[in-house]
């Protein structure tokens, strides 16, 4: 079986390595394009990578909460284990944009497509600086139709791990008034951080209610989203955590030897 999986992995690269410099220089090529044509130029792309996670790889997932979308465009403040979640939200949320490193744009092929459609880039060691790019920004698409996800923990983190969540996302949806939805997600226990062997599983997806963020600060806000996520997470991965009272006898006897 493990034989199985490194050839799945295997397969999935080199179809990605083969496919994506060409399309990369398609959507190059729409850059003279309104937004929507450059945005949607990308589609394809990943609705083929899409299908091959599915069927190649064997990790389809199952949706919980589509109830909770609003009809209308969205902060997403995400959960980030992986790289399945930047292909598979796509798909579950329709219209999105990320924000990402303007960095990233130097990468070959996969960075100058991405720097051709109208994804919001932000120079992360501009500081205050950095929140005001991303409202100006979120601003302008929030108005065009699009829905904007954002990982708040700012990079990928292990299963059962959380960082502290960032203001951003928080900011942007007081900024602006757009609502900010949650998503628990477990993809990190099938396709691990930087991790060439992915194994087959069916990773759950949870969005949660809405969070309106009229007459609450950006620290509410996103208080209220962190609560949420890492709550739903200890219930879709509850092998994950250790219960918060045998957390709390550990932390103790740490504390105990420390001052011993």
């Amino acid at each position: 079986m493990a034989a199985a999986n490194v050839l799945r992995s295997t397969l999935f690269m080199l179809i990605l390595i083969v496919v994506t410099p060409p399309w990369a220089v398609l959507v190059m090529l729409s850059f003279p394009f309104p937004h929507h044509v450059r945005r949607q130029s990308v589609a394809p792309w990943v609705a083929f990578a899409i299908w091959l996670v599915k069927h190649l790889l064997g990790i389809p997932y199952r949706l919980q909460g589509r109830e909770n979308i609003p009809d209308r465009p969205m902060v997403i403040f995400s959960k980030h284990q992986s790289a399945w979640e930047t292909l598979v939200l796509q798909e579950i949320f329709r219209d999105t944009l990320f924000v990402w490193k303007k960095e990233l744009k130097m990468l070959p092929f996969f960075g100058w497509a991405l720097a051709a459609t109208p994804m919001i880039s932000i120079d992360r060691g501009a500081g205050k600086d950095a929140l005001k790019q991303l409202v100006d920004q979120g601003r302008v698409r929030l108005g065009q139709g699009y829905s904007i996800i954002i990982f708040p923990e700012g990079t990928r983190v292990a299963p059962g791990r959380k960082k502290r969540y960032k203001i951003g996302g928080a900011h942007l949806a007081v900024e602006t008034g757009a609502p900010l939805v949650p998503v628990a997600l477990n993809s990190g226990e099938f396709w691990g951080r930087n991790a060439f062997y992915k194994t087959p599983g069916r990773v759950t997806v949870s969005i949660g209610p809405a969070i309106d963020p009229a007459g609450l600060s950006e620290e509410d806000v996103n208080a209220r989203a962190e609560a949420w996520i890492e709550a739903e997470m200890r219930r879709i991965s509850p092998h994950l955590y250790v219960p918060d009272e045998v957390a709390a006898h550990e932390k103790a006897q740490s504390a105990a030897r420390a001052q011993a």
